[in-house]
Protein backbone atom coordinates (compact mmCIF):
# COMPACT_ATOMS: atom_id res chain seq x y z
CA UNK A 1 0.00 0.00 0.00
CA UNK A 2 1.28 3.49 -0.87
CA UNK A 3 1.02 5.83 2.11
CA UNK A 4 1.94 9.50 2.44
CA UNK A 5 3.07 10.61 5.90
CA UNK A 6 3.53 14.33 6.42
CA UNK A 7 5.75 15.57 9.22
CA UNK A 8 7.87 12.44 8.77
CA UNK A 9 10.89 13.93 10.53
CA UNK A 10 8.82 14.85 13.56
CA UNK A 11 8.42 12.79 16.71
CA UNK A 12 5.08 11.16 15.94
CA UNK A 13 5.62 11.07 12.19
CA UNK A 14 8.92 9.25 12.58
CA UNK A 15 7.38 6.49 14.68
CA UNK A 16 4.40 6.12 12.36
CA UNK A 17 6.69 5.83 9.32
CA UNK A 18 8.85 3.28 11.08
CA UNK A 19 5.90 1.10 12.04
CA UNK A 20 4.36 1.24 8.57
CA UNK A 21 7.69 0.34 6.98
CA UNK A 22 8.14 -2.57 9.38
CA UNK A 23 4.86 -4.05 8.20
CA UNK A 24 5.90 -3.72 4.56
CA UNK A 25 4.13 -0.59 3.34
CA UNK A 26 5.53 1.85 0.78
CA UNK A 27 5.91 5.14 2.60
CA UNK A 28 6.61 8.59 1.21
CA UNK A 29 7.56 10.88 4.04
CA UNK A 30 7.60 14.64 3.68
CA UNK A 31 8.76 17.41 5.98
CA UNK A 32 9.90 21.01 5.60
CA UNK A 33 12.58 20.52 8.30
CA UNK A 34 11.91 23.90 9.89
CA UNK A 35 13.98 25.12 12.83
CA UNK A 36 11.22 25.31 15.46
CA UNK A 37 13.54 22.98 17.38
CA UNK A 38 16.95 21.47 16.64
CA UNK A 39 16.98 20.27 13.01
CA UNK A 40 19.73 17.76 13.78
CA UNK A 41 17.22 15.73 15.79
CA UNK A 42 14.89 15.61 12.79
CA UNK A 43 17.74 14.55 10.51
CA UNK A 44 18.74 11.83 12.97
CA UNK A 45 15.21 10.42 12.87
CA UNK A 46 15.23 10.43 9.07
CA UNK A 47 18.60 8.66 9.07
CA UNK A 48 16.93 5.71 10.81
CA UNK A 49 14.21 5.54 8.16
CA UNK A 50 16.44 5.80 5.09
CA UNK A 51 17.70 2.16 5.19
CA UNK A 52 14.17 0.86 4.57
CA UNK A 53 13.66 0.02 0.89
CA UNK A 54 10.07 1.18 0.97
CA UNK A 55 10.88 4.67 2.25
CA UNK A 56 11.18 7.82 0.16
CA UNK A 57 11.76 11.25 1.67
CA UNK A 58 10.81 14.51 0.00
CA UNK A 59 11.60 17.87 1.55
CA UNK A 60 8.52 19.98 0.95
CA UNK A 61 6.26 22.36 2.84
CA UNK A 62 2.59 21.34 2.87
CA UNK A 63 1.72 25.04 2.47
CA UNK A 64 3.35 24.98 -0.99
CA UNK A 65 0.28 24.42 -3.15
CA UNK A 66 1.96 23.63 -6.47
CA UNK A 67 4.50 21.29 -4.88
CA UNK A 68 1.76 19.40 -3.06
CA UNK A 69 -0.34 19.08 -6.20
CA UNK A 70 2.64 17.57 -8.02
CA UNK A 71 3.41 15.25 -5.13
CA UNK A 72 -0.12 13.85 -5.03
CA UNK A 73 -0.27 13.37 -8.80
CA UNK A 74 2.97 11.38 -8.87
CA UNK A 75 2.50 9.53 -5.60
CA UNK A 76 -0.78 7.70 -6.27
CA UNK A 77 -1.30 7.40 -2.51
CA UNK A 78 -4.03 5.18 -1.11
CA UNK A 79 -3.78 6.52 2.44
CA UNK A 80 -2.55 9.80 3.90
CA UNK A 81 -1.44 10.44 7.48
CA UNK A 82 -1.13 14.18 8.07
CA UNK A 83 1.10 14.88 11.05
CA UNK A 84 2.75 18.03 9.70
CA UNK A 85 1.81 21.17 11.59
CA UNK A 86 3.29 24.14 13.32
CA UNK A 87 3.31 22.91 16.89
CA UNK A 88 3.40 24.70 20.22
CA UNK A 89 0.70 26.60 22.08
CA UNK A 90 2.91 29.43 23.37
CA UNK A 91 4.70 29.94 20.05
CA UNK A 92 1.36 30.66 18.37
CA UNK A 93 1.26 33.94 20.30
CA UNK A 94 4.68 34.95 18.97
CA UNK A 95 4.28 33.80 15.36
CA UNK A 96 0.60 33.45 14.43
CA UNK A 97 1.19 33.52 10.67
CA UNK A 98 3.17 30.27 10.83
CA UNK A 99 0.10 28.51 12.23
CA UNK A 100 -2.25 29.77 9.54
CA UNK A 101 0.21 28.86 6.76
CA UNK A 102 0.92 25.34 7.99
CA UNK A 103 -2.16 24.30 9.94
CA UNK A 104 -4.83 25.95 7.77
CA UNK A 105 -3.40 26.51 4.27
CA UNK A 106 -1.26 23.37 4.47
CA UNK A 107 -4.17 21.25 5.66
CA UNK A 108 -6.36 22.56 2.85
CA UNK A 109 -3.69 21.44 0.37
CA UNK A 110 -3.78 17.98 1.95
CA UNK A 111 -7.56 17.81 1.69
CA UNK A 112 -7.51 18.93 -1.93
CA UNK A 113 -4.80 16.40 -2.75
CA UNK A 114 -6.91 13.64 -1.24
CA UNK A 115 -10.03 14.84 -3.02
CA UNK A 116 -8.59 14.90 -6.51
CA UNK A 117 -6.35 11.85 -6.34
CA UNK A 118 -8.52 9.02 -5.08
CA UNK A 119 -7.15 8.78 -1.54
CA UNK A 120 -9.23 6.24 0.37
CA UNK A 121 -8.65 7.51 3.90
CA UNK A 122 -7.09 10.56 5.55
CA UNK A 123 -5.88 10.35 9.14
CA UNK A 124 -4.83 13.69 10.64
CA UNK A 125 -3.51 15.08 13.89
CA UNK A 126 -5.84 17.22 15.92
CA UNK A 127 -5.03 18.11 19.52
CA UNK A 128 -6.37 17.96 23.05
CA UNK A 129 -5.95 21.75 22.98
CA UNK A 130 -9.30 21.97 21.20
CA UNK A 131 -11.00 21.35 24.57
CA UNK A 132 -9.90 24.86 25.53
CA UNK A 133 -12.05 26.35 28.28
CA UNK A 134 -14.00 23.12 28.76
CA UNK A 135 -13.98 22.24 32.47
CA UNK A 136 -15.79 18.89 32.17
CA UNK A 137 -13.55 16.03 33.24
CA UNK A 138 -12.62 13.61 31.87
CA UNK A 139 -12.69 15.02 28.35
CA UNK A 140 -14.98 13.37 25.82
CA UNK A 141 -15.31 13.54 22.05
CA UNK A 142 -18.88 14.61 22.74
CA UNK A 143 -17.79 17.75 24.63
CA UNK A 144 -18.34 21.20 23.17
CA UNK A 145 -15.05 22.51 21.76
CA UNK A 146 -16.12 25.97 20.62
CA UNK A 147 -13.89 27.93 23.01
CA UNK A 148 -10.21 27.46 22.08
CA UNK A 149 -7.71 29.38 24.19
CA UNK A 150 -4.89 29.71 21.64
CA UNK A 151 -4.48 30.17 17.91
CA UNK A 152 -2.91 26.71 17.79
CA UNK A 153 -6.06 25.21 19.32
CA UNK A 154 -8.25 27.25 16.96
CA UNK A 155 -6.29 25.95 13.96
CA UNK A 156 -6.79 22.35 15.09
CA UNK A 157 -10.50 22.93 15.61
CA UNK A 158 -10.59 24.38 12.10
CA UNK A 159 -8.92 21.20 10.81
CA UNK A 160 -11.71 19.10 12.31
CA UNK A 161 -14.37 21.27 10.68
CA UNK A 162 -12.58 21.27 7.33
CA UNK A 163 -12.17 17.49 7.40
CA UNK A 164 -15.84 17.02 8.30
CA UNK A 165 -16.86 19.23 5.39
CA UNK A 166 -14.71 17.31 2.89
CA UNK A 167 -16.05 14.01 4.21
CA UNK A 168 -19.60 15.28 3.66
CA UNK A 169 -19.07 16.93 0.27
CA UNK A 170 -16.67 14.48 -1.37
CA UNK A 171 -17.22 11.22 0.52
CA UNK A 172 -13.63 11.29 1.81
CA UNK A 173 -13.20 9.15 4.94
CA UNK A 174 -11.28 11.15 7.55
CA UNK A 175 -10.18 10.38 11.10
CA UNK A 176 -8.91 13.05 13.47
CA UNK A 177 -6.79 12.11 16.49
CA UNK A 178 -6.84 14.48 19.45
CA UNK A 179 -3.37 13.86 20.86
CA UNK A 180 -2.62 14.80 24.43
CA UNK A 181 0.95 15.49 25.55
CA UNK A 182 2.87 12.72 23.81
CA UNK A 183 6.20 11.45 25.07
CA UNK A 184 8.62 8.62 24.39
CA UNK A 185 11.88 7.83 22.59
CA UNK A 186 13.07 10.53 20.18
CA UNK A 187 10.51 12.97 21.55
CA UNK A 188 10.45 16.72 21.06
CA UNK A 189 12.90 18.54 23.33
CA UNK A 190 10.49 21.41 24.00
CA UNK A 191 7.82 19.22 25.59
CA UNK A 192 7.19 19.11 29.33
CA UNK A 193 8.61 15.71 30.26
CA UNK A 194 12.04 16.17 28.66
CA UNK A 195 12.28 19.51 30.46
CA UNK A 196 11.63 17.74 33.78
CA UNK A 197 14.91 15.87 33.46
CA UNK A 198 17.48 17.41 35.74
CA UNK A 199 21.00 16.94 37.04
CA UNK A 200 21.00 18.02 40.65
CA UNK A 201 19.03 17.21 43.80
CA UNK A 202 17.64 20.73 44.01
CA UNK A 203 16.38 20.59 40.45
CA UNK A 204 14.97 17.12 41.09
CA UNK A 205 12.88 18.43 44.00
CA UNK A 206 11.58 21.26 41.82
CA UNK A 207 10.76 18.77 39.08
CA UNK A 208 8.72 16.60 41.46
CA UNK A 209 6.74 19.64 42.53
CA UNK A 210 6.04 20.43 38.89
CA UNK A 211 4.75 16.92 38.34
CA UNK A 212 2.51 17.12 41.39
CA UNK A 213 1.10 20.46 40.24
CA UNK A 214 0.42 19.24 36.73
CA UNK A 215 -3.03 17.89 35.91
CA UNK A 216 -2.30 17.23 32.23
CA UNK A 217 -2.80 13.90 30.50
CA UNK A 218 0.30 12.30 29.01
CA UNK A 219 0.25 9.74 26.20
CA UNK A 220 3.11 7.33 25.61
CA UNK A 221 3.99 7.03 21.94
CA UNK A 222 3.32 3.25 21.81
CA UNK A 223 -0.43 3.85 22.07
CA UNK A 224 -0.85 6.73 19.66
CA UNK A 225 1.40 5.05 17.11
CA UNK A 226 -0.96 2.09 17.02
CA UNK A 227 -3.92 4.42 16.68
CA UNK A 228 -2.37 6.26 13.73
CA UNK A 229 -1.44 3.01 12.06
CA UNK A 230 -4.78 1.25 12.53
CA UNK A 231 -6.84 4.25 11.44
Amino acid sequence: MKILVTGAAGFIGFHVCKRLLERGEQVTGIDNLNDYYDVSLKLARLAMLEPYEGFTFVKVDIADRSAMEELFKKGEFERVVNLAAQAGVRYSIENPHAYVESNIVGFLNILEGCRYNGVKHLVYASSSSVYGANETMPFSVHDNVDHPLSLYAASKKANELMAHTYSHLYNLPTTGLRFFTVYGPWGRPDMALPLYRCHSEEQANQSVQLRQASSRFYLYRRYYRGGSEDA
